[in-house]
């Protein structure tokens, strides 16, 4: 049982992939991952390139399926296995109580980028108005122009894409928020904008699981740093970057 005070926990989890291209041949890539990420508290996945940092993240958010352990979270007042949670279970969880914020914005066309912001609060049943206003607040806090607001971020620069992604991500708050290299493409004002969203979640109590290469960032933000490369079943293929 995970104890009351965390939001996320990782128990001797692994991780092997199938490379169907080369005759099913299997990769091991993560072993023995033990991680766990109190409430109100930033960990970061450091180690090198290829250590499989983002994997960590995908099993969490469901994307990848581990092969064992447990990857525990809580959905309400119950904790959740996302190792053997329905995809249901796990489509629910995303909904309710797993943030994710990735490196790149999957947007639809033609969706509007106040629109794609404000669509995980109206998933969550808030009102059009009500989610149109909460969107359109962090959209300014993180210097979107007004202008840009009914166009569909598909027609934006790479860091406006960003900007909105992070709006995604943090509008609809949620006990567990994953970030994948949040700050990547954006300037050092909106970098302090973003690590002003993640302390004021972090007062609330939200948990963070997250990757950060910018070493600014990390060191404002980051409570405990797990070094990943020790969960490698293969060291050498860690330092030829096989692993994302």
């Amino acid at each position: 049982m995970m104890d009351d005070d965390l939001a996320l926990e990782l128990v001797d989890v692994a991780k092997t992939f199938t490379l169907h291209l080369q005759g099913g041949q299997r990769l091991p890539v993560l072993r023995n991952v033990d991680v766990a990420v109190p409430r109100g508290a930033c960990v970061v996945l450091g180690g090198e390139s290829g250590a499989g940092k983002s994997t960590i993240l995908k099993m969490v958010y469901g994307s990848y399926g581990a092969d064992r352990g447990q990857i525990l979270i809580r959905r309400g007042d119950r904790i959740l296995d996302l190792v053997t949670a329905q995809p249901r279970e796990i489509i629910a969880a995303r909904r309710d109580s797993v943030g994710y914020v990735s490196q790149f914005l999957r947007a639809v066309p033609r969706v509007s980028a106040l629109d794609v912001v404000a669509e995980p609060l109206i998933e969550r049943g808030a009102s059009d108005e009500d989610a149109g206003r909460d969107a359109a607040e962090l959209l300014e806090r993180l210097g979107i122009p007004r202008r840009l607001w009914d166009l569909p971020p598909a027609t934006f620069s790479g860091g406006e894409q960003q900007r909105v992604n992070i709006a995604r991500g943090f509008v609809a708050e949620r006990p567990l928020l994953l970030l994948d290299e949040p700050t990547a493409s954006l300037d050092a004002a909106n970098r302090a904008v973003v690590i002003e969203l993640i302390r004021e979640r972090l007062a609330r109590g939200v948990g963070m699981l997250a990757i950060f290469h910018d070493a600014t960032v990390r060191e404002e933000v980051a409570d405990m740093i797990v070094d990943v490369t020790g969960f490698s079943p293969d060291p050498a293929r860690v330092s030829a970057g096989a692993v994302a």
